[in-house]
């Protein structure tokens, strides 16, 4: 029997309905001489510290470090009776194809229980980039062996074991550390969770420290054979700041006056340059975390699950979680048959598609830039918008539009900057003429933030010693504004780029061939974490850390919050993914640091904010304020020792 071994359910159904195997059994699919059956999620998990030595269950800085010997996994008691099923069919398999997602994860989903249950037999692996028949019997023409994916489940396995001996220890030993402050709570500490926080913690002291100052600007409103436009007043560098801005009330109401007297001012010099913007990339996860945060204000694990949505339930769109925002070349050849489903799907698009040149050969197809995963796009699948809720049919339609554009020449425009002469006065005029709507047409997007108003205008014909009338001079009192909250889209944007906030030249370079902090699949679930353990406040869309998490980064070694080094660490898995670096080797070091980190921790003396709550039921200790899927409840501060819990009353803070 030839056995598929799938990641979800709706993934096994899909892949079965394509084999032909439709006959239900328990847990699985049959057909003829196949079997099709599926994880739910993992079904396995790393052993806790207890299963080394019951001694270990109780947390004492004496135990630390816990370093397992043996590694240890056990079945998850939600999911044994699934599975019980792997492990009767995978005694009876003579081949097994892993059918989980393409990734390092899916990987691991599949290959620990293959070795838990002792399979020795053939492996080979379905690569899928996406869930709708055509691209399943294109990747079962050409399975990958086992062997050449199996680095990936090393990766996996590396990463696992270290967030096991980073958590395990680090989150026990600042927990006793802030019990002995007198802070009941549990400090759980992260190899990319606690760098993550510390990103939106130095966002918090950024604000908190900035101090407003006010400076001045100088609008001159012009014009020339009577068409109007506008010029910014340039201050001396006598009166200004290194960025520019006036300081002196006093000298820019002194040139409101001189420029109002002046009455006309000559063109000095004009610069006109071209511009060519492409169309933006179709979306990789993070960039569409990020656009969904801005325009929709979707929740970076929203965005996740509506994209995942897409992918399995709707078939409308390719794998979501990709670092990738290129396509294949091959899949040029695919691009009527897409337009022919897109249209079939939305008939409204018609309009739309008939001003689009499907021959136009745009930078997105690049086979040296395609990673495991290609761009997410949509699918050559006839897809059902009704079914859609609004949130999945806004996102699909984001996904659409950045694959459509592919096929729009560039938008094109001319900028001029301008200088001018006001009496002793010198002012800048920009000016904006779009000779090509281009992909703008369809789908607009800011590609220069925050860009003034004015570079947008139109600027009248001019040239060397034009005269140019005074009509307006405004004089606008301004204020330096402090740097705003992160929200959750800015923090993947952040994480993922983090490379900007790491001065070595060397390693700043080693960063920007990584993925940053954490993974397209797992950055979503890192913030959803230190949201649910009260570490971040959300304030609207913005992200605001606890005073618990400023202790706790202002405590934890800089190691360990340092998001460059984490991100080393993620490039240390890709060097196992790619066969340069052993697991044994990974392993080794990090538990050496954590003896080190333990070793010269365990004296620290922490100044945590302490949280008063009712006493427990239980074991009469004190209790936290936690959120929980049905909101706010008291939980006991010995967790999870003890389990006692006590509902918060709607009315008030208390029970």
């Amino acid at each position: 029997m030839r056995l598929f071994l799938c990641e979800k359910p709706s993934q096994g159904r899909d892949i079965a309905k394509v084999l032909g195997a439709n006959r239900r059994s328990d847990g699985c699919l049959i057909g003829p001489e196949i079997t099709v059956t599926w994880c739910v999620g993992h079904l396995l998990e790393a052993a806790p510290p207890e299963a080394y030595g019951k001694h270990l269950k109780s947390w004492s800085l004496d135990h630390l470090p816990i370093i397992p010997q043996q590694w240890q996994v056990e079945v998850k008691p939600k999911t044994a009776a699934q599975f019980n099923v792997i492990k009767r069919l995978l005694s009876e398999a003579r081949t097994v194809v892993i059918a989980t997602d393409a990734d390092r994860e899916g990987e691991m989903i599949a290959r620990e229980l293959l070795e838990l249950c002792n399979y020795r037999g053939p492996v080979q692996r379905l690569w899928l980039s996406a869930l709708n028949e055509a691209s399943i019997r294109k990747a079962l023409s050409s399975l990958k062996s086992g062997q050449e994916t199996f680095p990936l489940y090393y990766s996996a396995l590396a990463r696992s074991r270290a967030d096991w001996l980073i958590g395990m220890n680090l989150s026990r030993l600042f927990t006793l550390l802030g019990r002995r402050a007198g802070y009941e709570g549990v400090l759980s500490v992260g190899r990319v969770q606690t760098p993550t926080l510390r990103l939106v913690v130095d966002r918090d002291r950024a604000i908190a420290s900035f101090v407003s100052e006010p400076y001045w600007e100088v609008d001159v409103h012009l014009s020339s054979m009577g068409q109007p436009f506008i010029a910014s007043w340039l201050p001396p560098s006598s009166g200004s700041d290194e960025a520019g801005r006036c300081l002196e009330q006093a000298l820019a109401s002194q040139t409101v006056e001189a420029i109002f007297s002046s009455k006309t001012a000559t063109v000095l010099s004009l610069q006109t340059e071209h511009f060519r913007e492409a169309p933006p990339l179709p979306f990789d996860l993070s960039t569409l975390q990020e656009v969904c945060s801005r325009k929709l204000g979707l929740g970076v694990q929203e965005t996740l699950n509506i994209a995942q949505a897409l992918y399995e339930t709707h078939k409308a769109t390719s794998y979501p979680r990709s670092d990738c925002r290129y396509l294949p070349e091959s899949m040029f050849n695919e691009v009527p048959t897409v337009f022919d489903a897109l249209l079939e799907t939305d008939p409204a698009l018609r309009p739309a598609l008939g001003s689009l040149d499907q021959s136009l050969h745009s930078r997105v197809w690049n086979d040296a830039k395609v990673t495991a995963h290609h761009a997410i796009i949509p699918t050559s699948e006839l897809a059902n918008l009704a079914r859609m809720s609004e949130q999945e049919r806004q996102v699909y339609e984001l996904i659409r539009s950045h694959y459509l554009v592919q096929f729009l020449p560039h938008h094109e425009f001319d900028r001029t900057h301008v200088e001018l002469e006001c009496g002793e006065e010198r002012l800048t005029a920009v000016g904006k003429q779009i000779l090509v709507q281009g992909w703008k047409g369809l789908l607009y997007e800011n590609t220069e933030e925050d860009e003034p108003n004015q570079k947008a205008q139109a600027l009248p014909v001019l040239q060397q010693g034009t005269h140019c009338a005074v009509d307006d001079v405004e004089l606008k009192s301004m204020r330096t504004a402090a740097p705003k909250a992160l929200t959750e889209g800015d923090l993947i944007k952040a994480m993922k780029n983090v490379a900007k906030l790491v001065n070595d030249p060397r390693l700043k370079q080693k960063l920007r061939e990584t993925t940053g902090i954490g993974t397209e699949a797992t950055r979503a679930g890192i913030i959803k974490g230190l949201i649910d353990r009260g570490y971040l406040l959300k304030k609207k869309r913005a992200l605001i850390a606890s005073a618990a998490a400023h202790t706790l980064i202002e405590s934890v070694p800089v190691a360990v919050t340092d998001p460059g080094m984490t991100a080393i660490w993620e490039q240390a898995l890709d060097e196992i993914e790619a066969g340069r670096l052993s697991l044994d080797a990974f392993v080794a070091k990090q538990v050496n640091w954590i003896a080190q980190l333990v070793a010269s921790c365990g004296s620290l003396t922490l100044a945590m904010p302490i949280e008063a709550g009712p006493v427990c039921p239980i074991c009469d200790a004190s209790m936290l304020r936690r959120k929980g899927k049905s909101g706010p409840f008291w939980s006991c501060s010995h967790y999870p020792d003890c389990k006692g819990t006590v509902p918060i009353r709607k009315d008030t803070r208390r029970p």
